[in-house]
């Protein structure tokens, strides 16, 4: 477990190395994990001990929340003053990841049909 632990630590350092090397919009630890799957992809997916490891840290996800709930607390002053923009994106952000996801499905969904026609 220590050894995966390690290996997904390491994609993450190895992303943040790029992100900030590179100055990147994007936080390191995501492109630490697109990394990750890369090679997953490559190595036609994960070791047991990788498996076991991720599948255990996901059972225990909900303990990730806690620092986030922290700083929402610390900085509970900054919500209350920009409430409107929050709300807006949160609205449009859920709006949009709903429209993008029916449009995705609706292609396999037609092609399933025209399939059953088929027959």
């Amino acid at each position: 477990m220590i050894s995966a632990f390690t290996l997904l630590l390491v994609y993450q350092l190895i992303g943040e190395v790029i992100a900030r090397g590179l100055a990147l919009p994007v936080p390191g630890p995501v492109i630490g994990m697109l990394l990750l799957f890369l090679t997953l992809v490559v190595r036609d997916g994960p070791g047991k001990e990788l498996r076991n490891t991720a599948n255990g840290l996901l059972q225990h996800l909900s303990l990730l929340f806690v620092p986030a709930g922290v700083g929402i607390m610390l900085h509970f002053h900054r919500l209350a003053d920009e409430w409107l923009p929050l709300l807006v994106a949160l609205v449009g952000s859920t709006f949009l990841a709903m429209t993008v996801t029916a449009l995705v499905l609706r292609a396999p969904a037609r092609r399933a049909t025209r399939e059953e026609e088929g027959r």
